[in-house]
């Protein structure tokens, strides 16, 4: 493989959690009074951190959110996570793939340690991600689009950025992972391929990610 770190997003590429997590925004930021549709909220916030909704209804309303906003939005997540989370289909194969050939991963999300570590336990990936693999928006000043998160992944790992790989579907994952210097691969699945292209190669489906990899 000619990468030697493979660093992962996680909402939607790990765990699929983009249709939970977006249903139940959409929802909230409208029962107060900021309708907001599922597209919306996909168009909008997909792959950012939280501090997003707050900056962009600010922006667009002049409305603060509420002050518990985030931990209430959080524990009704953390609820739907723990009925229906399920790992996205075929990831597991490529973690074990990844773990037989020695090649170092780890995830580096927009959402907090503690939406991390509810996901990865719901799912059984907890045994992929140990806590030195697991980097959020929570470590550094900025999240994606900005690098931030990604160079700070890669430093504390111990590669070059030129060296990494990123796997993202979101277009504020992929735009933070132009910027860090890294290739950058996008998953499909959820994603409209035209809103991906600034990654160096697209994919729809898990099992095709070995091949872009190796």
């Amino acid at each position: 493989m000619r990468y030697e770190l493979v660093i992962f997003d996680n909402d939607g590429v790990l765990v699929d959690s983009e249709p939970l997590s977006n249903t139940l925004l959409a929802g909230y930021l409208t029962e107060l009074g900021h309708p907001t549709s599922y597209e919306d909220s996909l168009r909008d916030y997909m792959g950012a951190a939280l501090h997003r909704v707050h900056d962009l209804v600010l922006e667009r309303t002049g409305e603060r959110l509420p002050d518990d906003f985030d931990d209430v939005f959080h524990g009704r997540v953390f609820a739907a996570f723990e009925r229906e989370l399920e790992p996205v289909r075929g990831v597991v194969d490529v973690l074990e793939k990844l773990t037989a050939d020695g090649v170092p991963y780890c995830v580096a999300s927009s959402g907090s340690h503690e939406r991390i570590r509810v996901g990865h336990r719901t799912t059984g990936l907890d045994r992929w991600f140990g806590q030195e693999r697991v980097f959020s928006s929570e470590d550094v000043g900025r999240g994606k689009p900005a690098p931030d998160l990604f160079l700070y992944a890669a430093e504390r790992m111990g590669v070059a950025p030129e060296k990494c790989v990123v796997i993202e579907d979101s277009p504020l994952g992929v735009q933070a992972a132009v910027a860090a210097g890294m290739d950058v691969y996008g998953f499909t699945a959820m994603t409209p391929a035209e809103k991906l292209e600034e990654a160096d190669g697209l994919f729809g489906d898990m099992r095709e990610l070995g091949g872009l990899l190796a």
